[in-house]
């Protein structure tokens, strides 16, 4: 009976933990159907999504980027294909410096390329994959790929390479590409463009490289690759092909370019040429120059430190950042404001003792020359400070300022180069806003006096004089300055014109320009600028000036042996040629030379003589200027 009791007992207990473990496989299935319901049916397209990115590698298709050509079509930047050695440091195993000497016994690797490879390691992220060999052999490429299995972490790649043909000449404007540096990423990413950099690993930095990066980038396309879960590509599903770059078509001429760098020689200084016509810029020199294929694959330390830290200052754009006094350049100038306000005549005379006395305080001509009775023509063609001082005091510098703004003193041009500076065209409001004690800020009459002869607070770039001359050599008409003449669409070779209106006109009398243009053609008929174009089968009309960069004291005289070389004046001159249909305007500054007439005219000579001759000069202007001169500058 007992036992009985105990089997039914038992048979319940059986049963009792049967139906629990149902229920609890029940419930176990019922949790797996409710997240299979889940992630089939609630959250299905998020999930394929997942799955069909995890198949399709989106991969960018960089772009070609655009070329840059002179107004004839010679190469200034181009492209073309080469194998680097690049080393990507997080997939390295050991020490960088032991993988370099491996490598080393690969193919040649000098100190300057570890040099810029530990300079770009400096800069870069260490995913990224960085060149320590550019421009290899294809039997450089056969021997490493032998041995690749020896260095993980290092590949071979093909690439696009930038080049520069032309070397140093008109580097300042053309500029460079280097690599995108963490800068470049935050500025991209602030503007929107950063996804049309997926890819690229050059970005202008410098010149026109750099002012037309976007132009000359493109917009990088897109390909939809299907790849295992190992990553291995399998077939490309869409493909959306790269916008190659625009190409930049230049309204320089190289080979003027060239002539022009030329015949500063060893000298500092620069040179701007414009077609008054259009605004075209036919030469732009800064002196001395430098190498941009140095930058492309990252300078290396000792090149960096040589340019850098050079004395004559290389890497500085001088027609566009230096602001210089420009001397007796300005008198045209100053002679046409006398004109149009109505303070001078043309004929009108003045004796000229050979200084100007104002509040008791005498400003004497340059070499203390005295010319007796001059008239307006006479004071240009001789370079009578005398005569100007005297203009200057009559009109005022705010009459002076307000002429001379619209030629471009003073201003921004709106060349397409970044980093143009203003400089200084003085007036009273000018003053009171550049300083800040109540004496400072009050301009005194004597100031204006040397105003009127481009000194005093006159400082502007040469870019300024330049562009003032090709105005008036244009009779007012205001052409915006340029150097890219056009845009080029590289599919297509279709042409738009960056520049294809005046800016404005400035309403000058037709008679006083006239009657400025004969007085700058007597400057270098029988004036200052005589002897360095005798014979010239054209016309030019121009003027010389000298800047002084010393301040003498009261009574000192202008002695340029006793003066250290980069303490002496500055050498100018500023012309246009043929005086009835102007083809070129050209302003040049050579830095502590002296004479503008001896030594910068003569230059320009040359570039007015291959232009509108095609004459090539024999060589640089002799560093050493022939002891005879006319008077004045």
């Amino acid at each position: 009976m007992t036992e009985l009791k105990n089997t039914e007992r038992e048979l319940q207990h059986f049963r009792l933990r049967l139906l629990v473990a149902v229920g609890f496989v029940l419930v176990c299935f019922g949790l797996l159907a409710s997240r299979f319901w889940y992630l089939q049916v609630a959250n299905h397209d998020a999930y394929a999504a997942r799955a069909e990115q995890n198949r399709i590698s989106l991969v960018p298709a960089t772009p070609h980027r655009g070329i840059v050509v002179d107004r004839n079509g010679a190469l200034l930047a181009r492209n073309y294909s080469a194998y680097t050695l690049e080393i990507t440091p997080s997939k390295t195993v050991g020490k960088l410096d032991d993988l370099i000497e491996q490598l080393a016994g690969v193919m040649p690797i000098d100190n300057r390329d570890r040099r810029r490879f530990k300079q770009l390691l400096g800069e870069s992220r260490r995913f990224e994959s960085l060149p320590i060999r550019s421009r290899l052999t294809d039997e450089e490429v056969a021997r490493f790929a032998a041995q690749a299995y020896r260095f993980p972490g290092v590949e071979i790649r093909a690439r696009l390479l930038r080049t520069y043909p032309q070397g140093d000449a008109a580097a300042h404007v053309i500029g460079y590409i280097g690599r995108i540096s963490q800068r470049d990423i935050n500025r991209l990413e602030e503007e929107g463009n950063l996804s049309n950099y997926r890819g690229t690993d050059y970005i202008g930095k410098e010149g026109l490289e750099k002012s037309y990066e976007e132009v000359l980038h493109g917009k990088t396309g897109v390909e939809e690759v299907e790849v295992t879960a190992s990553g291995r590509a399998v077939r490309t599903l869409s493909r959306t092909p790269p916008v190659s770059g625009k190409n930049l078509i230049l309204s320089m001429d190289v080979e003027l370019q060239r002539i022009a760098e030329a015949a500063f020689g060893n000298r500092r200084g620069a040179l701007v040429a414009i077609e008054p016509a259009t605004g075209d810029i036919l030469a732009f020199v800064s002196r001395p120059s430098f190498d941009p294929n140095l930058f492309v694959d990252g300078i290396d330390v000792e090149s960096w430190k040589a340019l850098n830290e050079s004395p004559d200052r290389p890497l500085i754009n001088r027609p566009l950042y230096g602001t210089y006094p420009i001397g007796s350049t300005y008198k045209p100038f100053m002679a046409l404001a006398g004109l149009e306000l109505g303070k001078r005549t043309f004929t009108g005379t003045m004796y000229d003792p050979g200084y100007f006395e104002f509040g008791g305080r005498r400003y004497r001509n340059s070499g203390e020359a005295a010319y007796g009775t001059i008239d307006m023509q006479r004071a240009l063609q001789v370079s009578s400070d005398t005569y100007f001082y005297s203009l200057a005091a009559d009109l005022g510098v705010d009459a002076i300022h307000d002429f001379m703004k619209p030629f471009g003193f003073g201003q921004i041009t709106g060349i397409d180069l970044g980093g143009e500076r203003t400089g200084i065209l003085p007036s009273t409001a000018w003053k009171r806003k550049a300083y800040s004690k109540p004496e400072q800020q009050r301009w005194y009459a004597g100031e204006t006096i040397s105003v009127g002869v481009g000194q005093g607070y006159n400082a502007f770039t040469l870019l300024q004089l330049a562009q003032a001359t090709s105005v008036l050599a244009n009779d007012g008409v205001y052409m915006k300055p340029h150097l890219v003449k056009a845009l080029q669409d590289s599919a297509t070779g279709g042409q738009t014109l960056t520049v294809p209106h005046e800016s404005y006109r400035i309403p000058l009398k037709r008679e006083n320009v006239q009657m400025i243009k004969q007085a700058m053609v007597s400057v270098t008929k029988s004036g200052t600028a005589a002897r360095a174009f005798a014979g010239a089968p054209y016309v030019a009309a121009g003027k010389t000036g000298t800047a002084q960069v010393y301040s003498l004291r009261s009574g000192e005289k202008y002695n340029a042996s006793r003066l250290d070389e980069r303490l002496r004046d500055h050498a100018l001159f500023m012309a246009f040629a043929p005086l009835d249909r102007p083809r070129i305007a050209l302003a040049l500054i050579v830095e502590n030379a002296g004479w503008g007439a001896t030594v910068a005219a003569p230059m320009a000579r040359q570039v007015f003589d291959y232009w509108l001759l095609g004459k090539r000069p024999g060589g640089p202007v002799p560093d050493t200027p022939p002891s005879t001169e006319v008077s004045g500058d």
